[in-house]
């Protein structure tokens, strides 16, 4: 990957939307070979799709509470059969395996306190294998980003 590269991603990241065109024209190329790069770059799994952001509390799911979660086991079934589980869980933006004492890390947005409550008790502790979670809830977002710093 090289500059070009780079400078077509970090326009990509700013506006997924953008016509080849002007994608071509804001790094230096021409269209063709700009569309070529593109694809070459789709197809690596560089870029891996497009989206739409949208905003959580516009569409009624303005809390996002961060659940640390312990597993009674950490060996590749117990993993496998905890992230299948959660995969299934529409609230569950992001999860992550950590290091230390807490095994995953979840992103979970709900529309109150009582629908997370719901989808605690309803969906995540039925899940088998959780020895214990903790939940931190946010109060607000100071930082966000959605691009990388490929400069």
């Amino acid at each position: 990957m090289d500059q070009t590269d780079r400078r077509i991603l970090t326009a990509l990241q700013a506006n997924g939307r953008m016509k080849i065109a002007d994608l071509a024209e804001t790094v230096g190329l021409s269209a063709t070979p700009c569309a070529r790069r593109v694809a070459n770059l789709e197809d690596r799994g560089i870029i891996s799709g497009y989206s739409a952001r949208v905003d959580q509390a516009e569409v009624g799911l303005p809390v996002t509470i961060f659940v640390a979660v312990e597993l009674e086991r950490q060996s590749t079934e117990a993993l496998q059969a905890f992230e299948a589980a959660v995969r299934r869980f529409d609230q569950v933006m992001e999860c992550y395996l950590m290091t230390g004492s807490r095994d995953i890390l979840l992103r979970v947005v709900a529309k109150d306190l009582t629908d997370f409550d719901r989808f605690l008790e309803e969906r995540l502790m039925r899940v088998s294998g959780i020895r214990n979670t903790r939940s931190s809830f946010t109060l607000r977002t100071m930082i966000k980003r959605t691009q990388l710093p490929l400069a």
